[in-house]
């Protein structure tokens, strides 16, 4: 048998045996496992900038100071270039791995915003398809869009969690938390972001009336990696359990920018 035919069975092998894999660009990530969360972690990376910065311009409901910002756009440009300048490596803890892209994603929507604004909407921003193909994050050398980040490394990590732990710039996104996320918190910091988001008014949510934000039809799949159904995810973490016979609706998406203005 031809070799190079072997080659791709043998990767995703490696893959599976190492719980880590890399993104089509070669950036390393793991796999979340039972381990995952069980030992402590040194950083490797300082995100104590960005998490001065998210105390400065990020009110405790979420809102986003994008004036502020763009008046400090120096320490934002200082900080996101500093990530681009740190490459994950295949030895990083998972921690630190989920963390780092977290960051990546949140304080580089930041910018993206800030280079536009005033803007009325992240959908308004100027991109040949859409914002979130946009090309214009960098992680080493290579350029990486929003959807990159989201789609091709932070769900293949198979951490549903962090669906709310990341912000899209919108008001019906979970709000973007005052705290960078860092390996030692990022467990933490993701069950708070889950049920700030569950128990807010982004959903309705009764014994028997479910009416939830889009993000769980959307991400379904992720979700029932970790749960039977939809209602089973929602119920660890909801004030209201909700009945298991209960039928799902979805409420509307509001793009409209998370400005405090």
């Amino acid at each position: 048998m031809n070799a190079k035919l072997l080659r791709p069975s043998l990767l995703v092998l490696i893959c599976t045996m190492f719980v880590s894999c890399f993104s089509s660009k070669g950036i390393p990530y793991k796999k979340k496992t039972k381990t995952s969360y069980t030992t402590n972690v040194k950083n490797n990376v300082d995100h104590s900038a960005w998490d001065q910065l998210l105390k400065t311009y990020v009110t405790e409901d979420g809102l986003v100071d994008y004036k502020g910002f763009k008046d400090d756009r120096k320490a934002l440009n200082n900080y996101v270039t500093y990530l681009a300048n740190i490459t994950p490596k295949n030895n990083w803890d998972f921690k630190e791995q989920l963390a780092y892209f977290i960051n990546v994603y949140n304080a580089n929507t930041i910018k993206l915003i800030v280079d536009y604004y005033p803007v009325e909407s992240i959908k308004k921003v100027d991109a040949t398809l859409s914002p979130f193909l946009k090309k214009f994050i960098y992680i080493g050398d290579k350029k990486f869009s929003l959807a990159d980040i989201e789609k091709g490394i932070l769900q293949k990590m198979k951490e549903p969690r962090m669906h709310f732990a990341i912000n899209c710039a919108s008001f019906s996104c979970p709000k973007l938390l005052r705290d960078a996320y860092t390996s030692q918190n990022v467990d933490e910091l993701m069950d708070k972001a889950v049920k700030a988001f569950i128990n807010s008014d982004k959903n309705k949510i009764t014994e028997n009336t479910v009416k939830l934000s889009e993000i769980f039809k959307w991400y379904k799949k992720d979700f029932l990696q970790d749960s039977e159904s939809i209602i089973d995810y929602i119920n660890q973490y909801a004030n209201t359990k909700i009945s298991p016979s209960a039928e799902i609706a979805y409420i509307e998406y509001d793009w409209s920018l998370n400005d405090i203005d």
